[in-house]
């Protein structure tokens, strides 16, 4: 789960105060599973703790997303995560608890100003599939919650709710995408559209 839909909330976060460990639990949309998916025996009224294989993903793969290309080498992002994932009785919609230590101090204002301000390369080229707004950032406490908020920007954008200090690192909240649109088909789409923009496929 914790690719491009989660990463993006952690880019501006990386980038402009860093970040030193993540502690990260998941609750990942049965339509992860792909189809045909869970038997509902397995999953109505349950949670199950186990994805094979994707905590180990989720604790490398945002590494290697978030690192940087410098003079031809790749350096990965320099940062530990550790990672709980869980299968529970949603149709669509990966929600996501995330705790930072950050390598400087920020107050949680901060930290949501960061993120409602944030715009990406896909806003800057203005390519077609590109949200007004890759983060939204909900003050509802309740918020974000799959049913309310897996279609904003028709799926292409990440909302991130109940930004606060953290007793044992420093910053937590929630966030949530839609996993079958920014997390798959609208990932693949942006992606040719940028390389489309971009000469790449010339």
């Amino acid at each position: 789960m914790f690719d491009y839909r989660a990463c993006i909330a952690l880019k501006p976060i990386l980038d402009t105060y860093g970040i030193e460990k993540l502690m990260a639990f998941t609750m990942q949309a049965v339509s992860g599973a792909g189809y045909p998916g869970l038997s509902s025996m397995d999953i109505i009224d349950n949670v199950i703790p186990y994805i094979s294989g994707e905590e180990e993903k989720m604790e490398t793969e945002p590494l290697k997303i978030l690192g940087r290309l410098q003079d031809n080498m790749f350096s990965p992002a320099d940062f530990t995560i550790s990672a709980h994932c869980n299968r529970v009785a949603v149709l669509d919609g990966h929600t996501e608890c995330v705790s930072l230590k950050l390598r400087e101090c920020a107050a949680p204002e901060d930290i949501a100003q960061l993120l409602v301000s944030y715009t990406s390369e896909a806003q800057t080229l203005a390519l077609p599939s590109a949200p007004e707004h890759p983060i939204v950032v909900c003050s509802e406490p309740d918020r974000p919650q799959p049913r309310l908020d897996r279609d904003r920007e028709r799926g292409y954008s990440t909302s991130v709710g109940r930004i606060r200090r953290c007793p044992l690192l420093d910053i937590k909240f929630v966030l949530l995408s839609h996993n079958t649109v920014i997390g798959a088909a609208g990932g693949s789409i942006l992606n040719a559209e940028l390389a489309r923009v971009k000469g790449y496929l010339d």
